[in-house]
């Protein structure tokens, strides 16, 4: 069911254009009109689903296999570097399109795009805490 007050349904819907780059019968994907780097990319489903939380698995691997192979076309094509997926999930890591989605953004030796952190070690013990928070059980 499409949102009306998103832009990627609108897109979906042909309100809105886009450049688009592939699609098959559960994804689309085009241009992103802010792009990081020469080729940057929005992979989404054609369900509306606000974001990682909620889309349906099914979904979720058609976008993974989607992106995976624009990501070979951007390596083949474009002669990317490398290539990064994002996706943020929620306003706190810099979600601002509540439609899942995921950036398939071309790395070239050159870009100025770098890690949003400062890798570091952390305390092993906080590690182990929030590991055990995770496991399942």
């Amino acid at each position: 069911m499409a949102d009306p007050d998103c832009i990627f349904c609108k897109i979906l819907a042909g309100e809105l254009p886009a450049t688009i780059v592939d699609e098959d019968e559960r994804t689309i994907a085009f241009m992103d009109i802010a792009p990081a780097t020469r080729g940057h990319a929005l992979v989404i489903p054609r369900t509306h689903t606000p974001d990682l939380l909620s889309v349906d698995p099914e979904d979720l691997c058609a976008v993974a296999v989607a992106s995976q192979r624009l990501a070979a076309r951007a390596k083949e094509r474009l002669a990317a570097d490398g290539v990064n997926l994002v996706n943020s999930c929620g306003a706190i890591a810099w979600q601002t399109v509540f439609h899942f989605h995921v950036h398939v953004i071309p790395r070239y030796e050159t870009d100025p795009l770098r890690l949003p952190w400062v890798p570091a070690p952390g305390d092993p013990e906080e590690i182990a805490v929030a590991a055990q928070e995770l496991a399942p059980g």
